[in-house]
């Protein structure tokens, strides 16, 4: 009994004091030189593929990071052989990008590997990735919930896919809505096989309900009231990526580390912490980059929603 009352007595004064005053701070962070940051994620679709080659900046800089002129940027295919050179656009500093000769010309098919190198700044750096395969987009479909305590009338979309058999396929799986990516923290949808991680074992089945309804962009009104995900005459477009096991374990750290849940609830999350990268130097005493080099392949699929009187 003397546990229960110490317990409630000390949750009690943590609510007491974080509701009772706020005091304002501004800490002082060691200012160190900027990384490069690398945003390689490409595919194989068709048309320009782009990588951004950053400089990283301060926790509290609210700006986008800046772009990183003047590099040298390579994608080899090890499997092919073929290297494909990545132009700096002139307009966008720090946007790299390789564009097909054809419509028909990709970097590559899924089972190839690719090899990036970026020279930057007197330093050399590497990555290596392979593409991996992707299922079929069978249908994306819409069913109308009518309204409850926690949200209007609503119309809630839904893919269906079914993960190959074969254990450890991992992917990305990104929607856009009326021509807008869902890249919230929030949004990131990633899955292991059909289910959230290694240890679910859902290889071979149909993706997982919680996976397939995160397509649904849960957003609120100035009033802080839910909206329906999607009204008549919205259109979704959702595309499978495949990603490897590093770069699922990255992005994991990613919605780890961006979702935060603040308030109260931050005395009970885990310390902020660097992410995974597969971008390294070739000299093992260079100056250190961060970001990641992933190579997919995509399938994908689209619909609007039409509502018949």
């Amino acid at each position: 009994m003397k546990k229960i009352i110490y317990i409630s007595t000390l949750f009690a004064s943590a609510l007491f004091y974080f509701t009772s005053c706020e005091t304002e701070i501004h800490p002082e962070l060691k200012k160190v030189d900027a990384l490069v940051a690398v945003d390689g994620w490409i595919n194989d679709k068709a048309g320009p593929q782009i990588i951004k080659v950053m400089l990283t900046q301060s926790y509290f800089d609210n700006a986008l990071p800046p772009g990183l002129s003047g590099a040298t940027v390579t994608v080899e295919n090890i499997t092919s052989g073929k290297a494909y050179s990545f132009t700096e656009i002139s307009e966008h500093k720090g946007d790299y990008v390789w564009t097909p000769a054809t419509t028909s010309d990709r970097i590559g098919v899924p089972g190839d590997e690719f090899h990036l190198l970026i020279e930057a700044n007197g330093e050399a750096y590497e990555a290596v990735s392979k593409m991996g395969h992707v299922p079929a987009m069978d249908s994306i479909t819409f069913t109308f919930q009518e309204a409850n305590s926690f949200q209007p009338d609503s119309y809630i979309a839904e893919f269906w896919a079914k993960d190959p058999e074969g254990a450890g396929d991992t992917y990305w799986i990104r929607t856009t809505k009326n021509g807008t990516l869902l890249n919230k923290p929030g949004e990131i949808n990633i899955a292991y096989d059909a289910g959230f991680s290694k240890a679910a074992n859902f290889d071979g089945l149909q993706f997982f309900p919680p996976i397939r309804y995160a397509i649904n962009p849960f957003e609120q009104d100035e009033n802080d009231k839910a909206l329906s995900p999607y009204d008549p005459g919205d259109s979704i477009y959702v595309e499978i990526n495949s990603i490897t096991e590093s770069a699922f374990n990255h992005l994991t750290l990613v919605i780890s580390e961006t979702d935060r849940p603040g308030g109260f609830g931050e005395l009970f999350s885990s310390p902020l912490a660097n992410v995974s990268t597969n971008i390294n130097n070739v000299n093992p005493n260079g100056r250190k980059a961060v970001g990641f080099f992933n190579v997919a392949s995509v399938s994908g699929g689209g619909k609007r929603l039409v509502v018949k009187d």
